[in-house]
């Protein structure tokens, strides 16, 4: 289903409490880390296969110590296994939120330009005939240069 347009505000306080609720996530998540682009290319891909076969080797390096080295820190792999469960299961929840903050913005920005491209054809005609608004075309007209083919709201009765 197509969505509706959007009419909503958000206020500064609610502003403050969503940076601060993000500030949260980050204050329990201290661990985080960023990798330059050449260290995230020579690391390892954990994808859905790969997490089978890291849970396949937990539980055989919990079942079969004996055979590890003493140097192997089984307990450190249980707990990379966990996390790595636990920041897919956040990724996942944050990586929908993103998509509808993404996809929101996009539709948002999309209904604002071309309500904006209304505006400039109004302005544009309008010059024409009022006094003053010739600049203003002329400056709207410089913004929207490659635009200004596109069909707008009036110009195509919706």
């Amino acid at each position: 289903m197509p969505y509706q347009n959007i009419t909503a505000t958000v206020s500064p306080e609610d502003i403050q409490e969503i940076k601060a609720a993000l500030q949260t996530i980050q204050k329990k998540l201290p661990f985080l880390i960023t990798l330059s682009t050449e260290e995230r290319r020579k690391l390892y891909k954990m994808g859905d296969k790969s997490f089978a076969f890291v849970n396949n080797s937990v539980s055989a390096a919990q079942s079969n110590r004996e055979i590890l080295p003493a140097s192997f820190n089984v307990e450190e792999l249980v707990q990379d296994y966990q996390l790595a469960t636990t920041l897919t299961e956040l990724l996942i929840s944050m990586r929908q939120l993103t998509e509808q903050v993404d996809d929101t913005l996009l539709a948002v920005g999309s209904e604002a330009m071309t309500s904006s491209l209304t505006v400039y054809d109004y302005v544009k005609t309008a010059a024409k005939k009022t006094p003053g608004l010739k600049t203003l075309a002329e400056q709207l007209g410089e913004r929207f240069k490659a635009l200004k083919g596109r069909p707008t709201k009036a110009a195509s009765g919706n």
